[in-house]
């Protein structure tokens, strides 16, 4: 039975005086870091706050997000990690149905001040409010207890407060160790938002190995880059659209990466296209994809030396079941599909969360007999590897023949002046819904002509999954606080006024 004090403790225990984080021009021990965490607990029980009481922090990455994020939980506290990106009505929301207590933030958070009893801003207040006396972590917690609520992104509907243990989150963290073996050797980049679980969850893997990590505020390719070279970076995550931002920069302005041993990437499916041209960018890095959900703590499979299956239809799955958990596609009463049938996507194991926050019905049209039906339509093949197709929300269904999104998007990344791609149904009076795409240009070749591209999709798929229109946009595509692009941003225009709506 572990918690999250557990990783803390131990590496107080092998490696109290080497360095565990660096934020811009700070630097903490484990010690330090250990201590900070048990001063931030006192601090917030001074405040009147006991177990299972909420901690929700609103911030860009940042130490005192990690301090949060690690220390309320390993004081029998509930962290909310809050989306940096959310307008406010999102964040009341959130605020509200989680019941949340005190909120940490780095930003004006006077329009909340309605909703909780204290507003801690970082700076000056966060650092008075750990002048109390450190509080012990790990007294009275059980691995059944919760640690997290992570709201999702609302991308398939309302927020929902993922309920997530203990158990749960240190599960995962196993799991992430299976898949990207670490040591205290490694220092780790966290450029992806800590609110999101793509984000959080190598932190704790970080800390129980011993190993180094620096956060950066907000991802910026130029300054990865930087860091990398500086601080000798040897891991680190990311959305897809973060790494092709990433290759981009190294492409132009070479920096000194050959210290980049692994890059992982999750949260949304990634052409090949863009790990190739990632690779390139860092040879001496293998390319992971991992795939999961907020519901799954959120890891539950795992693609590793992508970068040695470019010319391998593999390379277009996400991988096998990690080591741990139970990964199965089945059918809509439960069975499970003959390999090569496409079916739900459906995962089991210790990772899998305790349900959403005050959301019975929703949680039961998820959860059967402890499995989570993830939403995503995939087939698996003869050697377990894992090929999403799409969310169900996001299939196309034109003139009766199913088209699915990320086929149409892996061919238009093929084409030389493709920088961004989203594809998505539109309104179609005969077909009842029509293949449509955006695409976000090269620079280089910024005048693309969109009949161009739509006589290159019909040269690689049949035609009835070619695009009927592609419109083109040099501005990048719409994307939520993790970076996954928001297609029903560019659907909404084409859907209103309509009866019904793909989104």
């Amino acid at each position: 039975m572990h918690t999250f004090a557990d990783p803390l403790a131990r590496a107080v225990q092998i490696a109290a005086d080497k360095t565990a984080l660096i934020d811009k021009d700070q630097s903490f021990t484990y010690a330090e870091l250990e201590d900070r965490c048990a001063r931030l607990v006192g601090g917030l029980r001074a405040l009147g706050l006991s177990k299972g009481d909420r901690v929700a922090i609103w911030a860009d990455n940042c130490h005192e997000y990690i301090e949060t994020y690690v220390g309320a939980p390993a004081g029998g506290l509930v962290v909310v990690p809050l989306n940096t990106r959310h307008a406010e009505p999102e964040l009341r929301y959130a605020l509200e149905d989680s019941q949340t207590t005190v909120l940490i933030t780095d930003r004006d958070a006077a329009g909340m001040a309605d909703i909780v009893e204290h507003i801690i801003n970082i700076g000056p207040e966060y650092e008075a409010l750990l002048d109390a006396p450190a509080a012990a972590l790990g007294e009275d917690i059980v691995e059944t207890d919760l640690a997290g609520l992570f709201y999702t992104g609302g991308t398939t509907g309302k927020s929902k407060g993922v309920m997530l243990s203990h158990r749960n989150l240190i599960a995962n963290t196993f799991h992430w160790l299976t898949s990207v073996p670490q040591s205290g050797e490694d220092v780790t980049l966290v450029m992806a938002p800590l609110f999101h679980a793509a984000g959080s969850n190598g932190v704790l893997a970080s800390i129980w190995t011993t190993g180094c990590q620096i956060t950066l505020a907000a991802f910026n390719p130029v300054e990865v880059l930087d860091l990398i070279e500086s601080q000798r970076v040897s891991l680190t995550l990311g959305v897809p659209t973060m790494l092709a931002a990433m290759a981009e920069e190294q492409h132009a302005n070479p920096r000194k990466v050959d210290t980049v041993r692994a890059i992982a990437h999750g949260g949304s499916p990634i052409a090949t296209e863009v790990v190739r041209r990632t690779w390139t960018a860092f040879p001496t890095a293998e390319m992971i994809e991992v795939y999961g959900a907020t519901e799954l703590s959120p890891l539950t499979t795992a693609l590793r030396n992508e970068q040695l299956l470019l010319d391998d239809d593999r390379a277009r799955s996400c991988g096998q079941s990690i080591p741990g958990t139970d990964v199965r596609v089945l059918d809509t009463n439960g069975v499970e599909v003959a390999r090569g049938e496409i079916g739900e996507v459906v995962v089991r194991g210790p990772n899998v969360m305790v349900g959403y926050w005050n959301k019975p019905e929703q949680t039961e049209a998820v959860l059967k007999d402890g499995a989570y039906w993830t939403g995503d339509l995939g087939y698996m093949d003869e050697a377990g590897y894992v090929f999403l197709v799409d969310r169900s929300k996001d299939m196309i269904v034109s003139g009766g023949e199913n088209v699915y999104c990320t086929e149409v998007e892996e061919v238009l990344y093929k084409h030389e002046a493709v920088l961004e791609a989203a594809v998505y149904g539109i309104p179609d009076e005969k077909w009842g819904e029509a293949v449509h795409a955006t695409v976000v240009p090269r620079a280089e070749h910024s005048n693309v002509n969109p009949d161009d591209l739509i006589e290159y999709c019909r040269s690689q798929i049949a035609g009835y999954k070619v695009p009927k229109g592609i419109e083109i946009r040099q501005e990048p595509l719409p994307k939520s606080g993790p970076g996954k692009v928001l297609k029903r941003e560019l659907r909404a225009p084409f859907w209103e006024g309509q009866e019904r709506s793909v989104n």
